[in-house]
């Protein structure tokens, strides 16, 4: 195993080689320093995040190496003595601010010195002591807090508040696994900005549950000694080749960064068909996700997390270790990002990069010919991991050499859970352990995928597969085809899967042909595809319209890149893609946004218990019709034995 060096992570010069090439350390610290000199900005303020404007699209376009490249920083931040939240463009060239504005009623996402300030408060406050005294606790060094985001369900007294509700759970070490021992029934209402607690409600002592959920080797024993050394080598080195945060390998070309709401993000992605550079996507990352609990108890039934744009997954990305994250010849890339003060952190080995071998690539035996001909299959992974709260969420993407890409999430960590009364049964959750539960919830993501497909001028088709009932044209009812329909307008767009009719979607370019002349195009194959269960009247499917949903498109807008809205924390519900739908644009040979929405509806386990075995969710872009033929076909054989050419 081998870590391939990257760039120190201390501060650096700004990166002049490309437009879309992530901020460094140093400018985050030159935009802060330039908004801290605004008169807005006030020693109550912090920066929430500061990272790229991307370019526009039509600019980045024209541009050439050797070019100037034009540097600019969007920094948010919220005043927390009186609320106000501020948007600032930065000019990075000629430390300017370009514009800014406030942002009325909006709550941007957390950070984490609040998280601090909250559980602080919650642990100094009167009252929730006293519910902890009634439960025999009074002692609350290892009573670990967790602050929730809260949605907006309009409760009176706190409009215009920025809010968590903070649960409790009892530890006996430092290091225990708190979600084994909920301390059930208590929650307290902060005010972030004024680090109060407003109130505390207790809904009834419960017992807390017996057992202990370590998950650490020591207590787990004996360990498995039948397991051999697994080593990858690669001798020669790795096949990519990195110039910054660009990548090329094999015939695939595109760019990566990591944003601090969006997480792992993929730019510019073409690949090179004999000599040709033709791209596929413009820009592919997560555009919002929400994890909905289905429980209605008065403890639980407001909780849903939206772990983009409430917590910003991206600046919760984990370390990687060679070894344990990531096994192989590795490339790391660090991250930074900005605290709350405006200085720049750096967030070392955010992202993975490496190859590794998957399987057979194609394979043929030619019994009359007396030939067999096989190639293996290699894949390059890039990956990040991010941990929010008590989950772990690794999005990995997956490039072939047959012109495939994929998007998995890997998804572990530990269960939300809650404590059960002597002898109940959990109505709207599984028991996994003595007198522990934990209640059913959803993992639901969207993926906007920005396609390029040989252009900007793309359609989409939604593509199902039926028999034929028609005895006039299937006389012996074997007859099978597929139907193509086109949806040609943003409100048309709106669609659920259907696995019975095998549905998939495919974006094309129908001024472009492959030489059978059909237009070239790419189809998006689905993987698990729930909708969200709660009632359309619901906050939470207000507030995550998306998720209601598997497939929706809208001709691209810059501004658009959110599906639940820019700044879903505490919204009343409808921003994102209902709102940009309604304008109802035409998606006829336009520039194209597809946005999908998967995931997995969770019913627990007790194997589940007490960390979760990795659940794999995603999707796959398939060539459909780009290439004229099997584009692996020049993939050399692994060794000799794997190829035997006919007349030999």
């Amino acid at each position: 195993m081998t870590q391939l060096a990257e760039s120190p992570a201390e501060l650096r010069p700004p990166s002049s080689s490309h437009p879309l090439e992530p901020l460094t350390a140093m400018e985050i610290e030159q935009a802060t320093g330039v908004v801290k000199a605004e008169p807005w900005f006030t020693a109550t303020t912090r920066f929430i995040t500061v990272n790229l404007q991307e370019p526009e699209k039509s600019t980045l376009a024209q541009w050439q190496p050797g070019d100037p490249v034009m540097r600019q920083a969007i920094a948010v931040c919220l005043d927390r003595a009186n609320g106000r939240t501020y948007e600032a463009l930065v000019d990075l060239v000629t430390k300017t601010i370009v514009s800014y504005q406030h942002l009325p009623g909006v709550q941007p996402s957390y950070f984490g010195d609040e998280f601090t300030d909250a559980v602080a408060a919650v642990k100094a406050d009167p009252a929730w002591q006293a519910a902890m005294a009634k439960r025999g606790i009074t002692e609350f060094a290892l009573v670990q807090i967790d602050p929730w985001t809260t949605g907006n369900f309009l409760t009176p007294g706190d409009e215009g508040r920025r809010m968590t509700r903070a649960l409790s759970y009892l530890r006996t070490s430092p290091t225990d696994n708190g979600y084994a021992r909920p301390i059930e029934g208590v929650v307290a209402f902060v005010d972030m900005n004024r680090g109060e607690v407003l109130r505390v409600e207790d809904y009834g002592v419960r017992p807390i549950p017996p057992l202990h959920g370590s998950y650490f080797a020591a207590d787990n024993g004996p360990q498995r000694e039948d397991i051999k050394p697994l080593e990858i080598h690669q001798p020669e080195g790795a096949s990519f080749v990195v110039d910054g945060h660009e990548i090329r390998w094999q015939k695939w070309r595109f760019r990566i960064s990591m944003h601090p709401l969006d997480g792992l993000v993929l730019h510019t992605i073409s690949y090179n068909d004999a000599g040709r550079e033709r791209s596929i996507l413009y820009r592919a990352a997560l555009a919002e996700m929400v994890v909905p609990y289905g429980d209605p108890s008065p403890a639980h039934y407001w909780k849903n997390a939206f772990d983009g744009g409430e917590y910003g997954i991206g600046k919760l990305v984990n370390s990687l270790e060679l070894g344990c994250d990531c096994l192989g010849e590795i490339r790391y890339f660090d991250a930074p990002f900005v605290s709350g003060d405006g200085s720049a952190y750096t967030q070392k080995n955010a992202i993975c990069l490496h190859e590794e071998d998957f399987g057979i690539l194609w394979k043929h035996f030619d019994d009359r010919g007396g030939t067999t001909e096989v190639r293996r299959s290699r894949r390059l992974v890039v990956s990040s991991i991010h941990t929010v709260g008590n989950y772990e969420y690794g999005f990995f993407w997956y490039f072939y050499q047959d012109g495939t890409l994929q998007l998995e999430v890997k998804m572990t960590g530990i269960l939300q859970t809650q404590a059960l009364m002597p002898g109940e049964v959990p109505g709207f959750g599984v028991t996994i352990a003595p007198g522990l539960a934990a209640p059913h919830h959803q993992h639901l993501f969207n993926f906007r995928l920005d396609f390029d497909i040989e252009g900007t001028a793309n359609e989409l088709y939604e593509l199902d597969v039926e028999g034929v009932d028609d005895p006039a044209i299937s006389p012996h009812g074997n007859a099978i085809v597929q139907k193509a329909t086109k949806l040609a307008s943003e409100s048309a767009s709106p669609r659920m899967n259907d696995f019975a009719k095998s549905r998939s979607w495919k974006v094309v370019n129908p001024a472009v042909t492959n030489h059978i002349g059909q237009p070239v195009g790419y189809r998006l194959v689905p993987g698990a595809t729930p909708a969200m269960l709660a009632r359309p009247d619901s906050q939470i499917a207000k507030r995550a319209a998306f998720a209601t949903k598997n497939l929706w498109a809208t001709q691209y807008e810059a501004s658009e890149r959110r599906a639940a809205g820019d700044y879903p924390n505490m919204h009343v519900g409808g921003a994102g893609l209902p709102e940009y739908i309604a304008k109802d644009r035409s998606l006829d040979g336009t520039d194209l946004v597809v946005w999908y929405t998967f995931g997995t509806t969770h019913v627990a386990r007790p194997e589940d218990w007490p960390v979760m075995p990795t659940e794999y969710l995603g999707f796959t872009l398939k060539p459909a019709g780009f290439f004229d033929r099997n584009p692996a076909l020049d993939v050399p054989p692994s060794v000799a034995a794997c190829h035997d050419e006919g007349g030999a």
